[in-house]
């Protein structure tokens, strides 16, 4: 039975297709090739990198959900899985498939096998230059990385591995660690990539497509937001303004950060290009044929023209101002739909520059500096060209709402809601978690208000369970108390 398992974790080692801003595929290693024949080039370690990529892209539609189901922005349609309504509805169990964390520990694994073959096969290999080595080491870091923060922000404590999968002397059931110690130490070795990776590649599309070092501060300043570090987070999205990487599209042409992908305002997107077989597979999961999401009420009023530069607006048969644009529109008219070539090419954004800005406000809110504050919210609301603030709040937690209202404006459907909602409820020990409780409730039938208010009293309730299938594999695993109760 171990040998079983330790085979289908190797399998994990061997790079999948995958174009990630190159000029031609590569299945590597060849079919039929060993571990032991197969690190023994720059091309190797590249190849497994690119697997990493390739592995977080697959995650596209786990990161709209994750993000996004347990908020309300969304309603469902009528074609959507029970599954996925359950956890709409937070009656989750962990016999749930989208409870499934193995997607995410394939990244890791591909990022530990960089980090543990790089060096020998820089050894061997004589063309495998020190700029190469400490570039793919540090990417490898940056996504191992991103993927911890996410099972962290899904999960709470998670099991934290550092080595590959790739041996029969290893230990195969790690316990749990817990959040903080996960968040400290990838913090950490985040910052010590930080003098090593590049600020850009050679390519805008890679700029954009593969980690730099204002990818690195954007994670950096979200993982300190999380944890209320909140001059860290203003310092490391001071780095990024300071850049001349990056600026805000101008207002006419804010469609393009969807329609198009890789602008100045992108700081890392995952690259899809459905013409060599890479599909984001958010088309099919907003189009209004597959009737599986509509915009909720509440986004629908977030949402007005006057207001925001989102689109949602009907399409065909579909009721008007239900559709999320977003993902299956070419203009932001409401009217042009992508094209089957390029429907399931536009990129999965996890970091654009009007997200960062909208961290640093809300941390200079939470510092007392109001009117700093509510300057960066104006800027953001000038370029979508809307009335900008005159006179707000002059306390924290007003103005707190607001700044997270205006995150749900301009980042709405791109998987940052329901942790904007998590960092909310948590922050001072808890305090605002009724407000937390307030917003999500509007979201469902009067008969399931009181029910939904009551689960989502207990913050081990805002987190999934471990999926039961690991739980079975792995005796070590305690399944989230929360989840031991319901």
């Amino acid at each position: 039975m171990k040998r079983q398992f330790i085979n289908s974790l190797l399998l994990l080692l061997i790079p999948v297709l995958f174009h990630c801003c190159e000029e031609s595929l590569t299945l590597l290693p060849p079919q039929g090739k060993v571990k032991d024949e197969y690190w023994k080039s720059k091309e190797d370690v590249r190849a497994t990198l690119m697997g990493a990529y390739k592995s977080l892209a697959m995650n596209d539609e786990l990161f709209f959900y994750y993000g996004e189901l347990r908020a309300d922005m969304l309603k469902a349609g009528g074609n959507l899985s029970n599954e996925l309504r359950d956890i709409m509805r937070s009656n989750i169990y962990a016999s749930n498939d989208w409870t499934n964390w193995g997607s995410f520990y394939s990244v890791i694994n591909y990022c530990n096998s960089v980090l543990k073959y790089s060096p020998e096969v820089k050894t061997i290999d004589g063309t495998f230059s020190d700029f190469d080595f400490q570039q793919y080491n540090a990417e490898a870091v940056f996504l191992r990385s991103l993927a911890y923060f996410y099972l962290v922000r899904v999960f709470k404590d998670v099991p934290f591995v550092l080595t590959p999968y790739d041996t029969d002397d290893q230990d195969f059931f790690p316990a749990k660690l817990s959040d903080d110690v996960i968040l400290d130490s990838i913090y950490n070795h985040l910052t010590n990539i930080l003098p090593v990776i590049p600020e850009e590649h050679e390519t805008n599309d890679k700029t954009r497509g593969r980690a730099t070092r204002g990818a690195v501060h954007a994670l950096l300043a979200d993982i300190a937001l999380w944890r209320f570090d909140y001059q860290a987070c203003i310092n490391h999205i001071e780095f990024i303004e300071n850049s001349d990487l990056y600026e805000l599209v101008p207002g006419s042409n804010w469609f393009t950060i969807f329609s198009e992908g890789n602008t100045l305002e992108g700081i890392f997107e995952l690259q899809f290009n459905s013409q060599l077989g890479q599909d984001n597979n958010m088309y099919n999961v907003t189009t209004p044929m597959n009737n599986y999401f509509l915009s909720s009420d509440q986004a629908f009023q977030m949402l007005s023209p006057t207001t925001s530069k989102e689109v949602i607006r009907g399409y065909g048969s579909v009721t008007d101002n239900e559709l999320i644009w977003k993902y299956i529109g070419k203009k932001p008219d409401g009217f042009s739909l992508r094209s089957g070539t390029d429907r399931e090419s536009s990129n999965w954004i996890v970091y654009r520059l009007a997200d960062v800005l909208l961290m640093k406000a809300e941390a200079l809110s939470q510092l007392g500096a109001y009117d700093e504050a509510i300057a960066v919210v104006n800027e953001i609301r000038a370029r979508a060209f809307v009335a900008t603030y005159s006179s707000y709040p002059q306390n924290a937690a007003a103005l707190e709402e607001l700044i997270i209202e205006e995150r749900a404006r301009e980042l709405a459907f791109e998987g940052k809601r329901w942790f904007d909602l998590i960092r909310m409820g948590s922050r001072d020990d808890y305090e605002r978690k009724n407000k937390l409780i307030e917003i999500i409730i509007k979201n469902v039938p009067a008969t399931q208000k009181r029910v939904l208010a009551t689960k989502l009293n207990d913050p081990y309730g805002w987190y999934l369970p471990i999926y039961e299938e690991e739980l079975e594999n792995n005796p070590n695993l305690v399944q989230n108390p929360y989840y031991q109760i319901y």
